[in-house]
């Protein structure tokens, strides 16, 4: 009679988690917390300001608007650059950001 025998890698010793995995996960949900939050602020900003331009109203009051939406884009870019995504394309279909506020992202008054 032949003995049997566990196959290698059931009969290692149960693997011991050195945290590593917890903090990579951690820093994953702080990650997409923080752009989720930056989306959210580029799709509330974008808004204000194609709801101002259907209404219309004088210049002076949608410069502000059209400030706090290429910031909220800047920093939407920047999330994205440190996660390694340089292509800014898909952002700027997937928000309709329109080209003067995409010619001011980076810019400070």
């Amino acid at each position: 009679m032949s003995a049997l025998r566990l196959p290698q890698h059931l009969a290692e010793p149960a693997h011991v988690d050195s945290g590593e995995a917890h903090l990579k996960f951690d820093l994953l949900e702080e990650i997409d917390c923080a752009v989720g939050h930056t989306e959210r602020d580029v799709e509330q900003s974008l808004r204000a300001l194609r709801d101002f331009d259907v209404r219309g109203g004088a210049r002076a009051e949608r410069q502000p608007l059209l400030d706090a939406a290429a910031e909220a884009v800047w920093s939407l870019v920047v999330q994205h650059e440190a996660c390694d995504l340089t292509d800014h394309h898909t952002l700027v279909e997937r928000y309709r950001i329109p080209g003067e506020v995409m010619a001011r992202i980076g810019s400070s008054r």
